[in-house]
């Protein structure tokens, strides 16, 4: 019986050029995940709450006590996103509200402003105004300002979600 041995080359263990490649792939996924993130972040929002941090401030209070003067007018609105158009119904302590004359709505996105609408709502009788137009779906908010005459008498932001059509 014969023991023939083989033959082994050096024996290559963890080397530089290794911890090379090791680290340029670490590294070139966190800086390439990165550089998306930071894209997508770039085009969805443009990051402006307010254009004046001092001025806001300065307006904050005001706008804190004009929200309780709206609240104890005891004018309430419900918004709904129906197919085809957007439906605002004031009430007064249980009844139609009669007094507003036009309601005016800022609709946002959450996130992105480059669908952001101004429109006017056009009364329907009974407290009811409607906007005629189909809401991409997705989540808005949507800023509603009711006026008698020249003067602001109801203000309300509702956040909701418009379903879309059915295409």
């Amino acid at each position: 019986m014969s023991t023939t041995t083989k033959q082994r080359g050096p024996e290559r263990g963890f080397t530089g050029w290794h911890m090379v490649a090791v680290m340029s792939l670490f590294f070139g996924t966190i800086i390439s995940v990165n550089l998306v993130m930071a894209w997508n972040a770039s085009r969805s929002w443009s990051g402006l709450v307010v254009e004046n941090t001092y001025v806001a401030s300065q307006q904050f209070n005001g706008k804190v006590a004009e929200g309780r003067a709206f609240q104890a007018s005891g004018i309430k609105g419900r918004l709904t996103a129906e197919p085809g158009a957007l439906r605002y119904v004031l009430t007064r302590n249980g009844e139609p509200e009669r007094q507003i004359d036009k309601v005016f709505a800022a609709l946002k996105r959450p996130v992105e402003e480059h669908e952001d609408l101004r429109v006017e709502l056009h009364p329907r009788g009974e407290g009811a105004f409607i906007l005629a137009e189909e809401l991409k779906p997705g989540q808005w908010i949507a800023a509603m300002t009711g006026m008698a005459g020249n003067a602001v008498v109801h203000r309300q932001t509702i956040r909701f979600i418009a379903g879309g059509g059915d295409k």
